[in-house]
């Protein structure tokens, strides 16, 4: 099968979507102009090469944690909830900073956008994490949490002037997405920052080998080519004395080639951006975009042999021009923190109209990404696991909207009203991209301790909190009495 489609298959949807006869939703293909039927014919290889994989492979993906503690969990705290895996989590931390320990001045940066709880980001910050900040609120909580200084990335676009006074208050290192961001932040803060740092985007297409990853001439962020040399000698003239370099070119990518790739192309780039412009270049921050596999059938990233990669890149091209001394930095929320969670939902109504509907607790507002992306998550029946995947499900939610589905025409097990279901991989972007649309109240979130302990680290929302911000009206008087 052609490599570019399974390398492909992923969530982001770029002007063509196709439906996939087993998900209806996972398919998602990149289509630019003149290559509709490229794509068809693509398809058609893809419908062929799953239906041989089904028969080839059996999809297994374990949850972390057993029925029987989840049920234990959900005797005092209600489903639906986010669970956590406190030694996955762990373990991951520590291999990262094996894999770039040959680089002394790594950093991995997690991004607090893919999940805001403090106590799960306190456990990356043990194993010399740092906070990746895109809003003012995600750099309050960086520096509550003890965040402080270049521990703090700030990568922002489309910045209010508030949150670039903060960031410099903090001391964070910022992140400028825009040339005209030069100008402004001098305006708000008053000075242009020793330490600065420049987003790029080279624009076209972005390809490892002949396989196209991405489209970031269609992305909104950085500076072009010419807008990132210019940059560095404005802001060189206006007194920054070190300067970063900072790229996203390809979301959720499942091959061990796409750091050392970004990082060759980058490694590139600084070299003549030094010799240029005479800009000490301190530090590459090749962002995020290493995925997880959503899917059973995918082969995990390896972080060793990303980091060995990187290392060989390093290697050839830094060291060479004398700039063996760079740091590298990293942005990777969905890598670190993706896996290590699952939302436990319970089955609470069957349907059976037209298709079979299995209603769960649980909905878009606990989990969006298969509503707003179709993006796939694998299900677990808790305690059904051995069972036969001989009945087709659509999974949903209660929300009035017909995209609040977890799965379409999912083959699962036979699923009775009370059985808990295990959604894999929502430990990025899940709860935090929570939102309370027909006033659903968001769930808590529950970490599964090492020692087989649990602790919530987040309450459930409550009728009181969805209101709060209506304290000063009549209406909110007559339901609380206050």
């Amino acid at each position: 099968m052609n490599a570019r489609i399974r390398r492909n298959h992923r969530e982001r949807d770029y002007r063509f979507r196709c439906k996939d006869v087993s998900e209806r939703q996972g398919c998602l293909l990149y289509a630019f102009p003149g290559t509709v039927n490229i794509l068809s014919e693509l398809h058609q290889q893809w419908l062929q090469y799953s239906k041989k994989e089904g028969e080839q492979k059996k999809m297994v993906k374990k949850p972390f944690v057993t029925k029987e503690k989840l049920e234990e969990i959900a005797a005092q705290i209600p489903t639906p909830f986010h669970i956590y895996d406190e030694k996955g989590i762990r373990e991951n931390a520590k291999a990262v900073q094996e894999a770039f320990s040959w680089n002394p001045g790594f950093r991995e940066y997690f991004a607090v956008k893919a999940n805001a709880n403090p106590a799960l980001i306190k456990i990356l910050g043990e194993y010399g994490c740092g906070c990746d900040c895109s809003s003012e609120t995600e750099l309050m909580l960086s520096d509550a949490m003890g965040f402080h200084g270049e521990k703090i990335m700030f990568s922002s676009n489309v910045t209010p002037a508030r949150e670039y006074q903060l960031a410099e208050k903090l001391g964070a290192i910022i992140n400028l997405d825009d040339f005209t961001h030069i100008d402004f932040l001098e305006k708000t803060i008053g000075y242009i920052p020793e330490t600065i740092s420049c987003r790029y985007n080279p624009g076209g297409l972005f390809s490892i080998s002949n396989d196209i990853m991405d489209n970031p001439g269609d992305a909104k962020y950085g500076m072009t080519t010419e807008q990132l040399f210019e940059a560095f000698r404005v802001l060189k003239a206006k007194g920054a004395k070190r300067f970063g370099i900072h790229a996203f070119l390809a979301s959720n990518t499942v091959t061990n080639d796409y750091y050392p790739t970004l990082a060759g192309l980058l490694f590139e780039l600084a070299v003549k951006l030094e010799k240029e412009t005479g800009a000490k270049i301190t530090f590459i921050n090749l962002s995020g975009g290493v995925g997880i596999p959503y899917r059973p059938d995918q082969e995990p990233n390896d972080i060793r042999a990303i980091g060995e990669g990187v290392h060989k890149a390093y290697d050839e091209i830094l060291v060479p021009a004398g700039m063996g001394d760079v740091a590298i930095y990293t942005e990777m929320g969905r890598f670190m923190m993706g896996p290590y969670g699952g939302l436990v939902t319970r089955a609470i109504h069957q349907k059976h109209i037209y298709k079979e509907y299995i209603g769960c607790d649980a909905c878009a507002v606990n989990l969006m990404r298969p509503a707003m992306y179709g993006a796939y998550h694998h299900i677990t029946v808790m305690g059904k696991e051995d069972a036969p995947c001989d009945h087709k499900y659509d999974v949903t939610g209660s929300l009035c909207e017909n995209n609040d589905k977890f799965a379409i025409d999912r083959m699962l097990p036979q699923i009775d009203v009370g059985d808990l279901l295990f959604i894999h991989d929502t430990g990025a972007h899940g709860f935090s991209m929570g939102y309370n649309y027909n006033g659903k109240l968001r769930s808590a979130e529950v970490l599964l301790k090492e020692d087989g302990s649990f602790e919530m680290i987040r309450r459930a929302e409550t009728p009181k909190d969805y209101f709060a911000t209506l304290d000063g009206t009549e209406e909110y008087r007559k339901m609380f009495g206050e």
